[in-house]
């Protein structure tokens, strides 16, 4: 039998059936390893190929309990409780989550990031024109979402702006991740949703910045673009399982980036924005003059 042990409920704390499905598929790998046992034996074992083992070992695809069970099998752990453990996680990991009444407003690759977004343990992100979305009140979300035409709004913008103000919860759970914000200081002077709009926005941030999982830094005119060329996010996980990804988003999809090399450069990046940025305190001060000129 196979001496890697099988995840247990306790290592779920994170939640959300997309960091699960990852970590399971992490543990089936382990498990397929402790074996000796080939991705293209697994995939044969349950009437795949190698390359579905390949995506289901990486979270990359939904799992099946039957498949699961197989796999199970082949890799020798034949427990009752611990093969019941895996596939009550294959079950939930299956389980739609809340966004899953919005699948039709999103695209698969931004599906992925909410999930991951949702299990995240430290969330670091970078923009240079919007307030970032955990961070925008609904009115400006509004001003977003339409384009700048709210008077121009719809149920499908409306249902839009519904899905960012439901992520926002995450800031408010007794899990909540810590949130490192960065924005450039154009961001502060871009009035989006007009002046009222603005003033209200401000506002926002300075509540935000007063929890103590929040943090906001703003990279003034004088060193911005240097060290960034474009937005980005970086989450972070508790689950050893999971590793760090960088998120990056572009007109027609998303990057997701979990190379070493790459994370390196980016949170290299990062560690050169908080620099360049006006300390967490001067930062509030920043908001506060501002606002005042707005």
């Amino acid at each position: 039998m196979a001496s890697v042990e099988p995840p247990t409920p306790a290592d779920d704390h994170s939640g959300g059936p997309t960091a699960l499905r990852i970590v399971l598929g992490s543990q089936l790998r382990r498990l397929r390893e402790a074996a000796d046992i080939t991705r293209a034996d697994a995939g044969y074992s349950i009437r795949g190929s190698e390359s579905k083992i390949s995506r289901l070992e990486l979270g990359r695809v939904g799992l099946k309990e039957r498949d699961v069970a197989d796999l199970l099998t082949m890799y020798g752990v034949t427990d009752p409780v611990q093969r019941e453990q895996f596939l009550g996680m294959v079950k939930r990991s299956n389980e739609p989550g809340w966004w899953h009444r919005f699948t039709d407003l999103m695209p698969d690759w931004f599906q992925d990031f909410v999930g991951l977004e949702e299990a995240a343990e430290r969330i670091l992100t970078y923009e240079l024109q919007f307030v970032p979305g955990l961070l925008q009140t609904e009115r400006y979300a509004r001003a977003v979402a339409s384009h700048g035409r709210p008077d121009m709004s719809s149920p499908e913008i409306e249902r839009r702006i519904t899905l960012r103000m439901r992520r926002q919860k995450i800031l408010a759970k007794p899990t909540a991740p810590r949130l490192w914000a960065v924005i450039d200081e154009s961001v502060l002077h871009r009035p989006i949703g007009g002046r009222e709009g603005m003033i209200e926005q401000i506002d926002h941030l300075l509540e935000m910045t007063k929890l103590p999982h929040v943090v906001l830094q703003v990279v003034p005119y004088a060193l911005s673009g240097y060290a960034a060329e474009g937005p980005f996010t970086l989450l972070r996980f508790a689950e050893a399982e999971l590793p760090d990804i960088v998120y990056i988003e572009h007109l027609s999809g998303a990057m997701y980036l979990d190379k070493r090399d790459e994370l390196e450069v980016y949170s290299r990046v990062f560690d050169r924005l908080m620099v360049d940025a006006e300390t967490p305190d001067h930062t509030r001060r920043f908001l506060t003059e501002v606002k005042n000129r707005y």
